[in-house]
């Protein structure tokens, strides 16, 4: 069975003035699927977001969200909808489960699933804790649940593990992976293409406001694997890095038959590198 469409783009654009932002997009996105939409610092990627979630009008193009076109986005569709982004903001005088049920109350959902979040984020034993007390990560571990609290069918999130340390950026990533297995879209911005491949279906490279590619991690990094090559580790930690000739292959299937082959691993670029190759700009 198909899965359901739950964004679609189609030409779209946005013009501030003389500066164009974005060109002529076309992309979609269905349900249990995370894209992300890559690019460097003003490559249209926060644009994007706002158009999509009511808050910048395009200049011109389609775009659908949970079947309705975003300039009629009202309050049925904002239930079915969490959003992050760096202006996410807290009530700082709020405890950690103040702040919480007060978006429970305004959306309807049991009081019960506060506490089942604090769980999943972590943040259970500093629920009675003000937001102002808490550290950046943990901060954004409880905007993170705020956005999730209503099972959301489409989440957007604009850099969400941005400074975050590692082990707080893997329960983050834990999390979205477990919304995602439930069914919600996720739309995802970052700067981290090591992220972007461990999470993301697809990816969209965008660059000066045009969708460059899109295609998932594995399918870009081997399209522009065009110099193959295998990097070898034999025993004694003799490292070799040889081409794809049939002289390296019977060399390796040598070393394989006299166990003296440790590891092998294929030499495909990174999707930063991708990135670069496509664009010529560095993820800044």
């Amino acid at each position: 069975m198909e899965k359901r469409k739950t964004i679609y783009v189609e030409h779209l654009s946005k013009k501030f003035q003389k500066e164009t932002a974005l060109k002529d997009l076309n992309f979609s996105v269905h349900e249990g699927e995370i894209i992300g939409f890559l690019g460097p610092s003003g490559s249209g990627k926060t644009t994007t977001i706002k158009i999509l979630t009511g808050q910048l009008p395009q200049t011109s193009g389609k775009a659908v969200v949970l079947g309705k076109p975003v300039e009629q986005i009202d309050e049925e569709i904002y239930e079915q909808v969490g959003i992050v982004t760096d202006n996410s903001g807290l009530y700082e005088r709020m405890t950690v489960y103040s702040n919480l049920t007060v978006f429970a109350k305004l959306l309807s959902v049991e009081k019960n699933r506060v506490d089942v979040l604090l769980k999943k984020v972590g943040l259970y034993d500093h629920k009675h804790k003000t937001a102002n007390k808490l550290s950046k990560g943990m901060k954004q571990r409880l905007i993170l649940a705020r956005a999730m609290l209503h099972e959301p069918k489409v989440l957007f999130l604009d850099e969400p593990t941005s400074g975050l340390d590692p082990v707080t950026s893997e329960s983050i990533h834990t999390l979205l992976i477990e919304l995602k297995e439930n069914g919600t879209a996720i739309f995802l911005t970052t700067h981290n293409m090591e992220e972007a491949a461990k999470l993301c279906d697809r990816v969209a490279l965008l660059n000066d406001g045009v969708i460059v590619e899109n295609d998932s991690p594995k399918a870009l990094t081997l399209k522009f694997n065009q110099n193959k090559r295998y990097r070898i580790l034999l025993k004694e930690e003799i490292e070799h890095v040889l081409p794809h000739t049939k002289e390296a292959i019977e060399k390796i299937n040598n070393w394989m038959a006299n166990d003296e082959l440790f590891t092998i691993h294929s030499c495909e670029p990174t999707l930063e590198k991708v990135f670069l190759e496509v664009t010529g700009r560095e993820l800044v």
